[in-house]
Formats: C-alpha cells, structure tokens, sequence
C-alpha cells in the first residue's frame, strides 16, 4: 500500500421519495422508502467515518441533507448511466480507491479492513465485494482507470460477474471481499436489519412495521 493511503468513497443519490429504494413501494409508502434509503446511507457513512482512509468522499446524486456527517467530502455526481457514474468517481481520485454503494447498511469497518489494512494493495490490484444480487457492493483498485468500468452493463443479474471480468481480463489481481445482500426488496430490508440489529436501519425499519400495526421487521401495507 502506499503511504498515501486508500480513498473512500460512497456512491449514493440524495434519499427523496419516489427517487430513492422505489422496489420497497409497495408495501412501504415512497416517504417511508427514502427514510429507509436516509437510515441506510446514515449507517454506511458512519462505517466510512470509522475506518481508516485518507480522504472520505460522497459522491453524491442531490444535495447534502442531516444525514451527512462532517468529515466526509462532497462531490456531485457526473450525469450519465451507472457505469459512467462510477468511472468518473474513480477519475476524481488519484492513489488506491475503494466504493462502496448506499445498500448495505450492514456495513462494518471490520467488513472494509482487508481492503485498507497495512498490506491491502500487496500483490492486489483490485478488490471486488459481490452483492448476493448479483451486482457488487464494493469496488477497490490500486490505481483508479475509469476505463475499467466504462460499458460494464449495470442492475443486472450478471453485472458482478461481468465486471470481475472486466478486472481480470486486464491483468488484474483481484481479491474479494465477503458477499452481502443489497436492501432492494422489503425481504431484503428484513434479512439486512436482522443482520445489523444495532444499525439505524433496523430501527426505522422496526418503527415503520410498528407504525403499520406489524410489529417486528418487514412493515407492511
């Protein structure tokens, strides 16, 4: 690893309704699916602020809201489709990167270690933690080419294994990070919360199902 040390960085859109965690709609409500979206991205940032980098960045679709703590950068996304979204994060950084997304709340310093510890970038290239999706929750690299990214198909079934691909197919040495499940459906909301019961996520989820008169995760309409 470089003395400089690794950035890191979130991808995320601002947590509005009807902009963000649309597929929680039905049964939740498109408010209480952006508090929701805002609970989760409020963990993983906390979890950034909590491991070790050299710059803490948020690449962010809108505008800071109450959920962004100090300390973390702010850089507006580029427009364009995911895989340009991603590729121009990784142009903004200069030394080894490491992405994450805004679902996963489960999220943990402990999860991203390997990809930061002393000797993360040893005989590594790259790393890569595949969503159960099929998508990917984290993507590291030693030295950030947006051309590593560019035309990968996006939310799709296949999109990890095509971009693991990608990193392969160019000489690199991958190395992979534990899976995880993306919070996409209200099943996932309940796996994820039952996961990270101390997490904000549980507990919005927890009140909404209160408040929806089905106590215990999942809510409901």
């Amino acid at each position: 690893m470089t003395p400089a040390g690794t950035t890191l960085l979130v991808i995320a859109k601002e947590p509005l309704p009807g902009r963000v965690k649309t597929r929680l709609t039905p049964p939740y409500t498109p408010e209480e699916a952006a508090e929701l979206a805002a609970a989760s991205l409020t963990d993983t940032l906390a979890a950034v602020l909590a491991a070790p980098a050299r710059r803490r960045v948020l690449v962010l679709d809108g505008r800071p809201g109450p959920w962004h703590p100090a300390g973390i950068e702010v850089i507006p996304q580029c427009a364009g489709g995911l895989d340009e979204r991603l590729a121009a994060a990784f142009a903004a950084c200069s030394g080894p990167a490491l992405l994450v997304g805004m679902d996963t709340p489960q999220l943990t310093p402990g999860l991203l270690a390997p990809a930061l510890g002393p000797d993360a970038w040893q005989d590594c290239d790259a790393w890569f933690g595949p969503a159960l999706d099929g998508g990917f929750w984290a993507l590291g690299l030693a030295e950030p080419d947006p051309r590593l990214l560019r035309g990968v198909p996006m939310s799709r079934p296949d999109t990890g294994a095509l971009q693991r691909a990608r990193l392969t197919g160019a000489g690199l040495r991958v190395r992979d990070l534990p899976p995880l499940r993306d919070v996409d459906t209200a099943d996932d909301a309940g796996e994820v919360a039952a996961a990270a019961p101390g997490s904000r996520f549980a507990a919005t989820l927890a009140r909404l199902a209160t408040t929806a008169g089905q106590p215990g995760q999942g809510g409901g309409r």
